[in-house]
């Protein structure tokens, strides 16, 4: 049996990874560590260990762009591995409203399409306090 797809599978029986690879085939298909920290609200190690194990099961791609690591999806070949990220992709969305809120929100304060801020950030705070 492909250890891929049996490690892909236990990631995502996780619900904060679930619910961060969610938002990565939904909101957007990259994420900083800054960002989904501020997203779900996760301690930096946390955020940090849910995307490392994503990717060890070789749903995510980190890739260096200045001082940020982006996480993005990796096209899936194999059927059965597209058949698991389309079962996440059409998971109810009413599941993942507030996130996807928070998600947006904290992707609106980039600049250029890119990270320009850590978590917690006053910008981030102000944002979501209106």
């Amino acid at each position: 049996m492909n250890e891929k797809y049996i490690d892909a599978l236990k990631a995502l029986s996780e619900p904060n990874r679930l619910r961060l690879f969610w938002l990565l085939l939904h909101v957007d298909q990259r994420t900083t560590v800054a960002e989904a920290m501020d997203v779900t609200g996760d301690s930096q190690h946390n955020v940090s260990r849910n995307l490392k194990m994503l990717y060890k099961a070789g749903l995510l791609t980190p890739e260096k762009k200045g001082k940020w690591v982006y996480y993005t999806l990796t096209e899936q070949t194999a059927p059965h591995c597209k058949g698991l990220v389309d079962s996440v992709r059409y998971l109810p969305e009413e599941d993942f409203v507030e996130i996807c809120e928070r998600c947006v929100i904290r992707l609106s304060l980039r600049v250029n399409g890119e990270c320009v801020l850590g978590p917690n950030s006053e910008q981030w705070l102000a944002a979501i306090s209106k």
